[in-house]
């Protein structure tokens, strides 16, 4: 019997002004207005696959997945509705639409799809009352530059019509092919279930030792671990990684279950959220824990007793351990790239090993970049991001599967390989200050009054007295990124304040929300010397956030008494 052809329709509607993409193709709003907004989801979804050139997108594959957040599913349909009816050929999704963003980046660069659509906010709160996200991915695997997500805004704001085939209903639990004959279409639409971590493991598999990895975990010598997978994308990854296939135990595995609201809690793996690993990690019983985000891009290091590993100085431990890793053994190490606001610590690394760094604004799509064009092998960001060139991602269990392999190769705790860096290459005291949901007027007006005035001429040399301690300022400027491949010129993306000791304080406004501001300041201090290496990093750094809070009046203007999170 034939099937009757599913209808194509073309739908008017009416452009959203709001729908301009923050960096790397994505839009991230309160749930709510994706589900009480007419056609606010189909109005973007529409632009993205616009911005794809017709005979690009005409029969191309494309890749989807989500990191199973409230109203995903919904998202999900619509989405392959629209891609159908927008004469893309072939989609892979991951079963139960969920995919982890490194995953997806994984599939994308194996099957050299056109691009991929990621349903997620990242580390955001999820359920009815949190956030929902919308990401794309071009065909290198990574973020969608600059121009990409310019041309996707200025889509938006004329759009009047989208194409859609709301008859279409595809199983997501089904692994394998289903197809699907289109009214005026030649060839049937094709969807492709996946298992999520199949291929993504493949390739873990060819980047590290397994072996050595499972003899860590298992042996007479094993270390017990906790891993954190925050009720996000990577439960499925954890178990299936770390427990079945390297050996750890199936109670090293919390919260592996993805759930539409995280539990409740923000999946953000940092000291203020991801709690319960913390916690159990002071009790002694484990030698290493590690956490993730949402959508497994980002990650968090936990030693015993709780110890535990900024981002930045992971960065950096992980580029002077390089060689326990048979890719880099193999393949070499080009370049490592840090965004602007992540310690100097990796700088120091590089010295010694002679190797560049490349200095980049926030956001992994500067990394791409680099990495397309060979420069860099490794990078990295202060918000819990690392990667490297086998994806155009940050890749959370990378990060975490790169500690085991240095644990395994020195034999040593965390907080050992830790100490002997700082040894090695001096201490960069670091912290992070998050002002979260401030008046956007109310931010903008901060960043304006206080680039004014420390990019005045009588700002440079000046001196600050805090308590025993006094700062020169050396140089200041709004950070600007001359991309080394392409020429492009990034402008704005934060204040910088370096003194002449090389301590640094930066002031960044994120740009990953809509309806509310957050206004960052980052606060440096380098110490060589080792006697020096045990003290708390808000008490080394409180002269430089004295500094900070002076000049910027950030509590007097918000009304604040402190940041939300410190990192």
């Amino acid at each position: 019997m034939e099937r009757t052809p599913i209808p194509v329709l073309t739908m008017p509607t009416a452009p959203y002004e709001d729908q301009r993409p923050t960096g790397g193709g994505g839009l991230r709003r309160p749930t709510g207005l994706f589900e009480s907004q007419r056609n606010y989801l189909p109005n973007f979804v529409q632009s993205l696959l616009s911005s794809i050139d017709l005979r690009d997108r005409q029969g191309c594959t494309m890749v989807v997945g989500s990191d199973g957040r409230y109203f995903s599913r919904t998202a999900i349909e619509i989405v392959v509705q629209m891609a159908a009816a927008n004469g893309i050929g072939r989609l892979v999704i991951g079963q139960n639409g969920i995919l982890s963003t490194p995953a997806v980046s994984c599939i994308i660069r194996k099957i050299k799809a056109a691009g991929g659509i990621i349903l997620t906010a990242s580390h955001s709160p999820g359920g009815p009352g949190g956030e929902f996200g919308v990401k794309f991915e071009v065909a290198n695997g990574g973020p969608a530059p600059d121009m990409v997500s310019d041309k996707i805004y200025q889509i938006s704001k004329t759009l009047e019509e989208y194409a859609i085939c709301p008859d279409l209903r595809v199983d997501l639990s089904r692994l394998g092919r289903q197809e699907f004959d289109l009214e005026n279409k030649f060839k049937p639409f094709r969807v492709e279930i996946v298992d999520s971590v199949d291929i993504y493991l493949n390739l873990l598999r060819s980047i590290f030792d397994f072996n050595a990895i499972r003899n860590f975990l298992t042996g007479p010598n094993q270390i017990k671990i906790r891993i954190d997978a925050m009720n996000g994308v990577m439960g499925p990854y954890v178990r299936r990684i770390l427990c079945d296939e390297l050996g750890a135990p199936a109670n090293s595995a919390i919260n592996c279950i993805p759930l539409e609201d995280f539990g409740g809690q923000p999946p953000d793996p940092n000291l203020t959220y991801a709690t319960a690993l913390l916690e159990a990690m002071r009790g002694g019983e484990y030698g290493f824990g590690a956490a993730f985000d949402a959508d497994g891009d980002r990650y968090m290091i936990l030693g015993q007793n709780g110890f535990f590993v900024n981002a930045s100085d992971s960065l950096a431990i992980i580029a002077a351990n390089l060689s326990c890793i048979p890719y880099f053994c193999q393949m070499g190490v080009r370049g490592f790239g840090r965004s602007m606001p992540t310690s100097t610590a990796l700088d120091k690394v590089a010295k010694v090993m002679k190797i560049p760094v490349y200095e980049t604004p926030t956001g992994w799509r500067y990394f791409s970049n680099l990495m397309d064009s060979g420069r860099c092998s490794l990078c990295g960001e202060e918000s819990f991001g690392t990667g490297s060139d086998h994806l155009r991602e940050k890749d959370g269990l990378w990060a975490v599967l790169v500690w085991l392999s240095i644990l395994a190769a020195r034999k040593q705790s965390v907080e050992e390989i830790v100490r002997d860096h700082w040894a090695k290459f001096g201490r960069h005291y670091y912290c992070r200050f998050d002002y979260e949901a401030l008046e956007p007027r109310t931010a903008y007006f901060i960043m304006r009054d206080l680039e004014a005035l420390i990019t005045d001429k009588s700002f440079s040399h000046q001196q600050f007295a805090v308590g025993n301690n006094i700062y020169s300022v050396e140089r200041t400027d709004s950070f600007e990124y001359i991309d080394p491949v392409d020429g492009s010129v990034t402008k704005r993306q934060g204040l910088r304040i370096v003194f002449s000791d090389a301590s640094r304080l930066i002031f960044r406004m994120s740009a990953s929300s809509h309806v509310r501001a957050t206004l960052r300041i980052y606060a440096e201090s380098y110490e060589k010397d080792p006697s020096q290496h045990n003290k708390e990093p808000q008490a080394v750094l409180s002269p430089l956030i004295a500094i900070a809070l002076k000049i910027s009046q950030i509590h007097e203007r918000t009304g604040r008494k402190g940041p939300t999170v410190i990192t």
